[in-house]
């Protein structure tokens, strides 16, 4: 289906998200998502590249996530208020644009606090390909919040795992994961301390919320031949992982710049070295060479892994018509006469 008027502007809201993704299949959605993802990351360096313009303040924080291919703009706003959840709302919530760099007029506009759950979840299990040692097939989630079963979800999708080890400081949040994850093909375990739940993962996701400087793994909790997917640090003044895990691993970001400063190697000199998701997927650098290796997905959440959600959407719109008419743009009979416009609506509303 395509939209007749260019000057109306297709809005996804959240509740046409949710049909969207139920009528593609969840499993389907984050794999083909994920191709999307990679796609791009395999063109690199097509787009435009800047760290998150961030707002900080006490409570939390609100980003502009930007970036183009040369065809295509895309941006996200997007906050982060660990606080909220205390109040009953989303600690993250978000939408985002996609525009024709051609005309700069807007294609689609929609919520993406599903979305950027769903994407946060693809990114994670295609760098995983790359990085997790072969035969994984069980991993460890600490912090079970509202990434944990997309997550979850995501890495049995694109990996096979099917047996999880939950960890929460409130227990009912790994219940309510485990409730939400039940029939779903998961061996799963929901265990009494992080400890626990990293023992015997090939794989460990850790995605919490707090705004701090944590340590949810220490050194003496990862042993070699594990890939750790270090999702919850996102900003600077908040990590995970103790620093003498970073110093065993080897490293790998989406965009240097940015995880300097808001990922895990925040804790790390300048110049640490790093590798760049990009540079595994082309080939230009290792991913995982040996199997006692400990591999890190040091994950902030990129610009492009954004634009890619939103070329997606915009492309399953095309036959799966989810979303409603926005009337967003001016259309003057003549383009110079926006008062004109104006004046005619006036004489309509008189009439």
């Amino acid at each position: 289906m395509t939209i007749p008027n260019l000057n109306i502007v297709p809005f996804v809201s959240v509740e046409n998200m949710m049909k969207l993704v139920l009528e593609i299949g969840v499993d389907r959605f984050l794999t083909d998502l994920a191709a999307y993802i990679e796609e791009d990351f395999r063109r690199w360096d097509l787009f435009d590249k800047t760290p998150r313009v961030a707002s900080h303040s006490h409570d939390g924080v609100i980003e502009l996530m930007p970036t183009s291919d040369g065809q295509l703009y895309g941006f996200k706003y997007v906050n982060g208020h660990p606080k909220n959840m205390r109040e009953g709302r989303q600690t993250v919530t978000a939408f985002g644009v996609l525009a024709d760099v051609g005309s700069g007029y807007p294609m689609l506009l929609t919520e993406m606090t599903i979305l950027t759950a769903l994407r946060t979840a693809a990114t994670s299990a295609v760098a995983a390909k790359y990085l997790a040692p072969k035969g994984a097939d069980t991993m460890a989630i600490v912090g079970n919040g509202a990434q944990s079963e997309f997550q979850a979800t995501a890495f049995k999708a694109l990996l096979g795992i099917d047996r999880l080890r939950l960890y929460d400081i409130d227990g009912s949040a790994s219940r309510k994961c485990a409730a939400n994850l039940k029939g779903q093909g998961f061996d799963i375990t929901i265990c009494k301390t992080a400890q626990e739940a990293v023992e015997g993962a090939h794989i460990i996701t850790t995605v919490t919320a707090d705004k701090q400087y944590a340590m949810i793994l220490t050194d003496n909790m990862v042993g070699t031949g594990v890939h750790i997917n270090a999702v919850g640090g996102d900003c600077p003044g908040k990590t995970e992982l103790h620093r003498d895990i970073l110093l065993r691993s080897h490293i790998v970001v989406e965009y240097p710049p940015q995880t300097r400063v808001e990922g895990e190697i925040q804790q790390l000199a300048a110049d640490h070295p790093v590798t760049e998701l990009w540079q595994v997927m082309t080939g230009k650098a290792p991913g995982r060479d040996d199997q006692r290796q400990i591999t890190l997905f040091d994950s902030v959440g990129f610009a492009i892994e954004d634009f890619s959600a939103l070329r997606y959407v915009r492309d399953q719109l095309r036959t799966i018509p989810r979303y409603d008419e926005l009337d967003l743009l001016a259309d003057p009979d003549e383009p110079r006469d926006l008062f004109g416009m104006l004046l005619r609506q006036a004489t309509k509303q008189t009439a």
